[in-house]
């Protein structure tokens, strides 16, 4: 039973399932949906706990078994956590699970955390049997649309607002970017903000001046930026991964594969093949196949040779080479295949004056 994490305190409030799996890459939603169902089982009379975790090949799944069979000491209700920090719980690890969810005890309630699963994981016997035996919660990292809104969110639970109206926008606008990709710091900023300041309306400068820059990029956010032809969020994600120390040769590589793949595709289109089979060939899944089903008809043959050859160029400045006509710091380097990268999206902007503006 697939739960949403804001549906988890209503289906609490219903009744508790005799198992919750929580997997996700997002750690501070994760923290508090385990939290909300530690809550809700002590105040049902789970008193007594018991945690283990999986670490390595070699643990022994006996103890998970004797324990959710094993009488209990204490009270008559316990939570059992299994904890599996590499989302692999193996051979055995994947029979013991499958096994302990067939005979799940009345008088235990069972917490499985997870990190974020693959699709191939997701779909393993041991996760089905996971699934099946209780509620499933995803916990995702959010995107930059719906920052604002969980931002607002978390402010109202404090008795705080933004004003109403473009200025109330703005501010949100300034604080998801100031926060984006680190939730458990925008948490902080979020309590600051409630220590500085009473309950009501908050302004546009009363949050500028409290909230700290603690936004964290990864090179798939400067990805979706580029072919979504977002320019200064892409720069804004291109310069905040050099200020965090990330390799400039990773960066390209994440570019240049991304190039690679849309020649593949474009190759595919002036074959003739419909749309569809040409993100086959570019190997494009998930959020880069909805990206590139946008870009791929945007490009022109000459603008994707025009696009692997400043790859090309790229790849050696980020490795040490110099070019007469390119910067030579790898970082600006970046930056001007970025702009190019990004005219495909940009429709009515010449590609070379987006390169002409590195």
């Amino acid at each position: 039973m697939q739960v949403r994490p804001e549906q988890l305190e209503a289906q609490l409030a219903r009744g508790l399932k005799p198992l919750y799996t929580i997997h996700g890459d997002e750690p501070l939603l994760a923290q508090e949906a385990g939290d909300a169902i530690r809550a809700a089982a002590r105040a049902a009379g789970y008193a007594e706990r018991q945690v283990f975790t999986v670490s390595g090949a070699h643990f022994d799944w006996s103890g998970v078994l004797g324990a959710a069979r094993a009488m209990s000491l204490f009270a008559e209700r316990r939570l059992i956590e299994i904890r599996i920090p590499s989302g692999k719980p193996g051979k055995e690890g994947s029979e013991a699970l499958q096994r302990y969810c067939e005979r799940l005890p009345e008088d235990v309630l069972t917490l499985v955390s997870l990190p974020r699963l693959d699709f191939s994981q997701q779909k393993a016997a041991w996760f089905g049997a996971l699934d099946a035996a209780g509620a499933t919660l995803r916990v995702e990292t959010l995107d930059r649309k719906a920052l604002p809104a969980w931002l607002a969110q978390r402010l109202a639970r404090q008795g705080q607002r933004v004003r109403e109206g473009d200025e109330g926008q703005r501010t949100l606008a300034f604080f998801a970017d100031r926060v984006e990709g680190n939730l458990l710091a925008a948490h902080q900023e979020i309590q600051k903000l409630a220590l500085l300041h009473p309950p009501g309306e908050l302004s546009f400068e009363q949050v500028e001046a409290a909230v700290l820059n603690v936004a964290r990029f990864d090179v798939t956010k400067l990805s979706e930026a580029v072919w979504t032809g977002n320019v200064a969020r892409a720069l804004r994600v291109l310069e905040g991964l050099q200020h965090e120390g990330e390799a400039a040769v990773l960066v390209h590589w994440t570019l240049a594969d991304d190039i690679r793949a849309l020649a593949r595709g474009r190759a595919a289109l002036d074959d003739g093949k419909p749309l569809p089979l040409a993100l086959k060939e570019a190997r494009a899944w998930g959020l880069k196949e909805r990206l590139f089903e946008r870009v791929l008809p945007l490009l022109a043959g000459h603008q994707m040779a025009h696009l692997l050859e400043a790859a090309s160029v790229c790849d050696g400045i980020v490795k040490g080479l110099k070019h007469p006509e390119w910067p030579q710091a790898p970082w600006d380097a970046l930056r001007r295949l970025v702009l190019m990268s990004l005219q495909p999206a940009r429709s009515g902007t010449p590609l070379r004056r987006l390169a002409l503006q590195a």
